[in-house]
């Protein structure tokens, strides 16, 4: 048996325990290039149906966005408005591919969502450039399909969050590692030290997950001599240094007095924002200001149970875990067919980079005691697409042995009868489907145990059958995910779940959070108000009644216990006052009222900021209503000390702020609600109390303004 692979390892014989690994990269079929092009236009058809359902989808981070498309330098700093105030909560890598759009084609769903789109075709084709490297067509083909049709997958890369960004790097990155394994090329590990370096602009220390894993494979495996190897990975933490610190050092260095204040820090503080709340607050929930997180040893938690259960939970399960078992049990497989290997055999480097990068990210989600979302799981997508197409293939290859047949078999029956547990979470969504997965998946299993003696036939039969069984769970959750709306901060893919875990408070589907599924972000103009959970049901707005709170939600929405009840999004325009001060949920945006955009909106060209709002996500919602820049006191959700009342005071007697925002008190627009609550306390609370002792208020429907060129006699 001969080999086209480029790698160092020699041929082996066909009867080898290794022979279809060795056969490494053979020339492809005819059919292989036409499938490919044809996986990543069915990708890319997928994810563009039914784009601009989700209208500003995170108003938080479309803000940003639009006021980066308006001020260059609101784009390099990832400013929540073109006056520069404060920052969103990460760094801003994810929005500039966002804000270029905006700024060629103006500010609509297509020019904020399409990029993300295309970020989710690029990732698939890496997947596959990086399985068919080494394996062959039809691995790539496999890892490419199951990735796309993955429901957490089919959600990230059509919203605006930063995770998009961030999967489509970690997957470069370790196709980089497995290039640079090949022949020990220096060129290619400090490429994936670059394409580090940007995932971290993109979400912070999240892309260093990976690292461990791939730099200890590195330092074993390379064919070169160690002294080499040490050089090479010195030389590729300098590429991701300088990749992801070059930012951080202008930002840095910069005078504080000159820059927009850094979201979601005390202290302005970019590093500590970096290693505080977005870095090792996540793991032992001491987040700094945050409302807190999860159980520190496993149990029930405003963040959801943690323990090694986690990524299989009612809260997550559907979302990732469809095809987690297999590809733990093929990862198992994988490294059992190359245990007489090589140090340097690239399949099983190969099965070692994604299955330990998979490990790795899969076991920091499943114990981080801090903020965790659903959608975090979008990082392990590519990995266990990766384990699928390449233990799959090479079992298939080895057919010929029992323990191989056994191996795909134990598979395809392990993920037959997880997919009907998942399935059976939702029992009111396809419910023939469960059964009809189990029946086909068994049967393929069972035709499976025979394939090495069967006719080819007959083989290839129950192949077919054990694959579309496989697939059919997560594409029907992945077609529910594409059909429906996704606003908010907080969003789950699929259909609604009785289990599912929307943040403080819980939440239903769409992005829930306190108070319950309520808008979750601004729709831009034209579109309407029909609410779509994913793949749920839509909450039609009556006459006169409110998106927010109890209101509204899809139709299965479950009515979160417990948590803040917001009062809701008035149709006028306002937010609705509830108990605590109502946000209709702290991680969702209000409407606004053409009334109150066109007071906001006149002589708006003689501010900085046409009017300023405690949160993030009621500021954004004006400001994405109107076009013109409103400052978010206390960024994320208001708890912030930005800015100081002296400093705000300065602003309205030099007349650059016309209006405060006074109905509702605050809201979020990133990953979590922090201390205080809507409004939070000390600043933020200091500044409503002098606003609305001093200045004259103006009421607009439901909505109250303060106008800040009117004081009180």
């Amino acid at each position: 048996m001969t080999t086209s692979s480029p790698t160092a390892v020699p041929p082996r014989t066909a009867g080898s325990p290794t022979a279809g690994l060795r056969r490494g990269r053979p020339d492809d079929p005819r059919w292989a290039r036409p499938a490919f092009l044809g996986l990543l236009l069915a990708t890319a058809a997928l994810y563009l149906w039914n784009l601009a359902a989700s209208g500003y989808a995170n108003s938080f981070y479309s803000a940003a966005v639009q006021a980066g498309s308006q001020s260059w330098r609101a784009l390099f700093f990832g400013s929540l408005d073109a006056g520069n105030a404060i920052t969103v909560d990460k760094p801003p890598a994810s929005l500039w591919p966002m804000a270029l759009s905006v700024r060629l084609f103006g500010l609509n769903s297509w020019a904020l969502l399409v990029p993300q789109v295309l970020m989710g075709v690029a990732t698939v084709g890496v997947l596959y450039a990086a399985v068919r490297r080494r394996f062959s067509a039809a691995a790539g083909l496999i890892a490419g399909a199951v990735l796309a049709l993955t429901p957490v997958a089919a959600l990230m890369f059509r919203f605006n969050n930063p995770d998009a960004l961030l999967a489509l790097l970690m997957t470069v990155t370790v196709y980089c590692v497995l290039r640079a394994l090949e022949h020990g090329h220096t060129r290619w590990l400090v490429g994936a030290g670059v394409a580090v370096g940007f995932a971290f602009l993109a979400k912070t220390l999240q892309a260093f997950l990976i690292l461990p894993p791939l730099a200890v494979l590195y330092a074993v495996c390379a064919p070169v001599p160690l002294r080499r190897r040490l050089g090479q990975l010195a030389a590729s933490a300098g590429a991701l240094l300088v990749a992801g610190g070059w930012w951080v050092a202008v930002v840095e260095l910069w005078p504080a007095s000159s820059r927009p204040y850094i979201g979601g820090s005390q202290h302005n503080s970019f590093l500590e924002l970096t290693f505080g709340y977005n870095g090792l607050g996540r793991i032992d929930g001491e987040e700094t200001g945050s409302v807190g997180g999860g159980p520190r040893g496993g149990g029930g938690g405003q963040w959801g149970d943690t323990g090694i259960g986690r990524m299989f939970g009612p809260e997550v399960g559907g979302q990732i875990a469809w095809l987690l078992p297999a590809a733990l049990l093929l990862l198992a497989a994988g490294l059992v067919l190359t245990r007489t290997a090589r140090r340097t055999d690239t399949a099983r480097a190969a099965f070692v980079a994604w299955g330990g990068s998979l490990l790795m990210t899969g076991a920091v989600f499943s114990f981080m005691a801090g903020i965790f979302h659903q959608y975090y799981t979008v990082a392990l997508a590519p990995c266990i697409a990766a384990l699928v197409g390449m233990g799959a293939t090479v079992l298939w290859e080895e057919r010929a042995s029992r323990w191989a047949c056994v191996a795909l078999a134990a598979a395809v029956a392990v993920t037959a009868v997880w997919s009907y547990v998942l399935l059976g979470r939702t029992p009111d969504y396809l419910p023939w489907l469960r059964w009809a997965v189990l029946a086909v998946g068994l049967a393929g299993a069972v035709g499976l145990l025979f394939a090495g003696r069967a006719d080819r036939r007959l083989a290839l039969a129950a192949l077919g059958l054990s694959l579309a069984a496989g697939v059919a769970g997560p594409a029907a959750y992945t077609l529910s995910t594409v059909d429906g709306a996704h606003t908010g901060s907080i969003v789950t893919a699929g259909p609604a779940s009785a289990g599912r875990m929307g943040g403080p408070g819980g939440g239903g589907p769409g992005g829930g959070g306190p108070g319950g599924g309520g808008p979750g972000g601004m729709r831009p103009p034209g579109q309407g108000d029909r609410q779509t959970g994913p793949g749920g049901g839509t909450g039609q707005q009556p006459p006169g009644g409110r998106p927010g709170g109890q209101g509204g939600q899809g139709a299965n929405a479950r009515v979160p216990q417990g948590g803040p009840q917001g009062g809701g999004f008035s149709r006028e325009g306002g937010l609705r006052g509830g108990a605590g001060g109502g946000m209709g949920g702290l991680l969702n945006g209000a409407e606004v009222s053409e009334r109150a955009k066109q007071l906001l909106e006149a002589d708006a060209g003689s501010y900085t900021w046409a009017a300023a709002a405690i949160g993030a996500q009621n500021a954004a919602s004006h400001q994405l209503a109107t076009g013109e820049p409103v400052m978010a006191i206390g960024g994320f959700n208001g708890s912030d000390p930005s800015p100081t009342l002296a400093q705000f005071k300065r602003y309205v007697a030099d007349g650059r702020v016309h209006y405060f925002i006074g109905s509702g008190t605050g809201g979020t627009g990133g990953e979590g609600a922090r201390a205080g609550g809507p409004g939070g306390g000390g600043t933020a609370s200091a500044l409503t109390s002098w606003v609305t002792s001093s200045f004259e208020k103006v009421t607009v429907g439901d909505a109250t303004f303060y106008d800040l060129t009117r004081p009180k006699a």
